[in-house]
């Protein structure tokens, strides 16, 4: 369309309202000329009739219904996209924020993607190292995998997401064909800031594209920050046959976001406010992840969100869970500990791990040591409530036995130094020499063969 539009109806927030529009396509590019100088970006949102809703990317201050120029584009929000893409930091909708070049590409891509053929996906399998004990051993990520962590305000996820980054090791993968790409909605300046200087330091940062909205950037942008840093993860994985793993932080800012921009289009609200059609939306950004029979590549994502009041089944957490393939839920009683990572073992799983862990990729005890660690340290919180009413003191010897296990998976196994990247043969050693803490005979979930070869005798009581 080459028409220019000269006034709007009406301005709502970050929308503007056209009419007698022709031939407008929902999710089509508009620019905005505001007093014949700057030029901004919107997105048609809504079609009704003759008339046009469009959000407008950098917010609608200093646009008044008369003084703008409106021409659609006729395309969609497109990124450039090449390899130079690793080691930028972009704003999020995918312009350098880096003081650098701008990404000169023929390759544009759509940032909302293109939907995977079920049948074309490829089944999860192969481990990732996380190098964090609780994570490897009890919650394993697999490549190709869509697990979330559970946080809450004030919670050591920032340090965690970016330790991950850190320390995540792909089997086959190396610094040629290996990229992490980092998306962060709604974040404040010094988080923004802590994030880049942890991958520098660590010596990465070349290896990773960040796209960053900060908590003061268009509340617009928030919307297409994930979509920008799923592309560019996907350019990356399926044209170029790299492993990348995708930190998401944090979805609760972007379904905020989302919920404020439905209010101000006047839609129906849902559970706490949230529009009814949370759940489709969500899953188009977590199901960009996976793995195609056709490319080598895989995309492996780990969306963090903080539950509002620590609310598991708050709208945000609830679906996320419904659409992802588990969860690592971080504790605020560990937190308070000093316990780091604070991970909440018992309602933390990956539904994929079964198939990846074993002889062929981590070791042949993983499994049963997995179950029975989980066994046992709910034995243990069942013992530590009811030591908080009769007292320890009145505790048989084999009820305190599971108190010291408890606190001991605590303190060694699950906690661990901020800079400290654990082997999966170091965890799972770290965790049967926890486990021998109790006798032979409580090991019930456990391979005797198994126990006779891996259980530490010098332990036994």
């Amino acid at each position: 369309m080459n028409k220019e539009y000269l006034k709007l109806e009406k301005i709502e927030g970050p929308l503007i309202v056209l009419s007698g529009i022709e031939d407008a396509a929902y999710g089509e590019v508009i620019n905005i000329k505001v007093d014949n100088e700057e030029t901004r970006k919107g997105k048609i949102i809504k079609i009704e009739g003759d008339k046009v809703i469009a959000q407008v990317f950098e917010g609608t201050t200093g646009i008044s219904t008369d003084n703008v120029a409106v021409r659609f584009t006729g395309e969609p929000l497109t990124i450039p996209l090449s390899k130079e893409i690793l080691g930028r930091t972009f704003n999020g909708v995918g312009e350098p924020i880096d003081g650098a070049y701008q990404v000169i590409s023929s390759e544009r891509e759509n940032i909302n993607g293109r939907p995977i053929n079920p049948v074309a996906r490829r089944y999860p399998r192969n481990f990732i190292q996380t190098g964090f004990s609780a994570i490897d051993s009890l919650m394993t990520l697999i490549r190709g995998q869509k697990l979330p962590i559970f946080s809450g305000n004030g919670m050591a996820h920032k340090e965690l997401a970016a330790q991950l980054v850190k320390q995540a090791k792909i089997k086959g993968a190396t610094s040629d064909n290996f990229a992490v790409v980092f998306g962060a909605m709604g974040v404040r300046h010094d988080d923004a800031d802590f994030f880049r200087k942890s991958f520098e330091s660590a010596g990465v940062l070349d290896h990773v594209a960040m796209y960053i909205n900060t908590a003061d950037d268009p509340i617009i942008e928030r919307i297409s920050a994930p979509r920008c840093a799923l592309t560019a993860a996907e350019y990356l994985a399926f044209k170029n046959k790299m492993h990348v793993v995708v930190v998401l932080t944090d979805m609760t800012s972007y379904a905020e976001a989302l919920r404020e921009i439905s209010s101000a289009r006047e839609e129906v609200p849902s559970r706490k406010g949230y529009p009814g059609y949370l759940y489709s939306d969500l899953s188009t950004i977590y199901e960009r992840a996976g793995m195609l029979k056709s490319c080598e590549g895989s995309i492996t994502l780990i969306p963090i969100l903080t539950m509002p009041n620590d609310d598991i089944t708050h709208p945000i957490p609830d679906l996320t869970g419904f659409i992802t393939e588990g969860q690592i839920v971080l504790s605020r009683e560990l937190n308070q500990k000093g316990v780091y990572p604070p991970i909440d073992i018992l309602p933390s799983l990956s539904r994929l791990m079964k198939d990846g862990i074993g002889a062929e990729y981590t070791r042949e005890d993983h499994a049963d040591l997995q179950s029975q660690i989980y066994a046992s340290y709910s034995k243990a919180q069942d013992i530590r409530s009811l030591a908080q009413i009769i007292g320890e003191d009145d505790l048989s010897d084999l009820d305190r036995l599971y108190l010291e296990f408890g606190r001991e998976l605590e303190d060694r196994f699950i906690a661990q130094g901020k800079n400290e990247n654990r082997s999966i043969s170091e965890t799972l050693n770290l965790g049967w020499n926890i486990l021998s803490i109790l006798p032979v005979n409580e090991l019930d979930r456990m391979d005797p063969e198994l126990v006779e070869k891996y259980y530490d005798h010098s332990r036994e009581r």
